[in-house]
């Protein structure tokens, strides 16, 4: 069975809605490269960064990715 949330719980969801090239734009802008390598430890943080080459390993790695969404979500819960 899957775990629909109802609309009224996506609405507090800071993510709902968010696609992962803006996650991400956010967290560089904010944190720049190096200091999201240091956060989150992966190469295409620290090898030759990009937001290409990035979005591509995310898409396929779901704990980087989870990584990715939980520093937003302190990011964005800190900045309310």
């Amino acid at each position: 069975m899957h775990d629909k949330k109802s609309p009224k719980e996506q609405l507090n969801n800071p993510l709902h809605g968010m696609k992962l090239i803006d996650i991400l734009e956010v967290l560089v802008a904010h944190y720049g490269w190096e200091r999201l390598a240091m956060k989150i430890n992966i190469n295409c943080f620290k090898k030759d960064p990009s937001i290409k080459s990035s979005l591509k390993f995310l898409r396929k790695t779901q704990w980087a990715r989870d990584k990715v969404e939980q520093l937003y979500l302190e990011l964005h819960k800190k900045n309310n």
